[in-house]
């Protein structure tokens, strides 16, 4: 357990690193902070953390970095979330408000995201299997085809054609639309097919085959996993930062334009409450020089995906993790009134 005054010099070495991006020696530490103790003192202090692991020498005669485990230990201990400016708050609400649908949601986020924290943004899509059914819609298209829209609590449109067997006239297109929606409206997805497997014996005999077409093609939509899927933006952000990686910028790009290693890198983290994952915690190799801040949104209580930002571990991390939480919230509310 480190001493308050030895937590207190790690968050300065941390802050002023972040800040200045050179190595911080004991002179400017006590030069720039009230830490209320002798360069000496400070320099013993330093010599403890070095020894346990939390800040290192680059080379020789320089001053001292942060570790993977000092900025841990910064995160969990010493970091709060740095709130946002009023004026900061309401240009995210404004910029996230003129979207038009869930895409451009998505697309706005990202931007956003990027702009904000200047790092590489990751938005994960809203899960269709966290979604509920808002509204099932049939149109005619033709005598035998038809257009099923299915709309979610997230915002997500999906449409399908259905090719049925025979001619569906507007009688029986209506008929179907009101029971369908009086049964699964407000259901999650996974809850929806139990609660119409039954619904075509429901039909005249002649019907059946074509309202069963119909059925068929919803469950399928409710099933598919292609909402599985991350949108990235900004990765030119790191290009800021080539000093922050020890060989090359590389490896963290090839990374990043993996999906699944996005998903996986989104998957880790926790619904509702903010995950940090600093350098080596980070199970992709390319990535190990990174750090990952993601956090959950959704329409309600309930996370329907996640976003986030990757960024190099010498990151502000309170301002990042505020923008990260604050873009998230301000996601949620849009998909609860969308």
């Amino acid at each position: 357990m480190l001493s308050e005054r030895r937590l207190e010099v790690l968050r300065a070495i941390v802050q002023d690193y972040v800040g200045t991006e050179e190595p911080v020696g004991s002179k400017a530490l006590t030069e720039r902070h009230q830490l209320g103790v002798s360069p000496a003192t400070v320099r013993n202090d330093m010599a403890f953390l070095e020894d346990e692991g939390y800040i290192a020498q680059p080379h020789t005669s320089a001053g001292r970095i942060p570790t993977d485990k000092g900025y841990r230990l910064f995160v969990d201990k010493l970091a709060g979330v740095k709130p946002l400016s009023g004026a900061e708050r309401r240009a995210i609400q404004n910029f996230l408000e003129g979207a038009v649908d869930l895409d451009d949601v998505v697309a706005r986020t990202v931007r956003l995201l990027a702009q904000v924290t200047r790092q590489v943004a990751l938005v994960q899509y809203p899960s269709l299997t966290r979604s509920s059914v808002r509204h099932v819609e049939l149109l005619s298209l033709a005598s035998a085809r038809v257009m099923l829209v299915l709309i979610t609590d997230t915002g997500r449109v999906e449409q399908r054609f259905v090719d049925c067997p025979a001619p569906v006239g507007e009688n029986l297109l209506a008929d179907l639309r009101a029971r369908l929606n009086s049964r699964i409206v407000g259901r999650r997805f996974p809850d929806v097919p139990p609660l119409v497997q039954d619904l075509a014996d429901s039909f005249e005999v002649d019907d059946r085959p074509s309202v069963a077409a119909v059925l068929a093609t919803l469950l399928e939509t409710l099933v598919e996993e292609k909402e599985e899927r991350i949108v990235l933006g900004g990765a030119a952000n790191l290009t800021r930062f080539h000093h922050d990686f020890p060989l090359t910028i590389r490896p963290v790009l090839e990374a990043l334009e993996e999906q699944m290693v996005l998903l996986k890198l989104l998957g880790e983290a926790n619904d509702s409450s903010m995950t940090v994952r600093i350098g080596h915690e980070n199970f992709h190799e390319g990535l190990n020089s990174t750090s990952v801040v993601a956090v959950g949104y959704g329409s309600g209580d309930e996370a329907v995906a996640k976003l986030g930002v990757v960024g190099p571990t010498r990151m502000d991390y309170p301002g990042t993790m505020g923008a990260v939480r604050a873009v998230a919230r301000y996601v949620g509310q849009i998909l609860a009134e969308s």
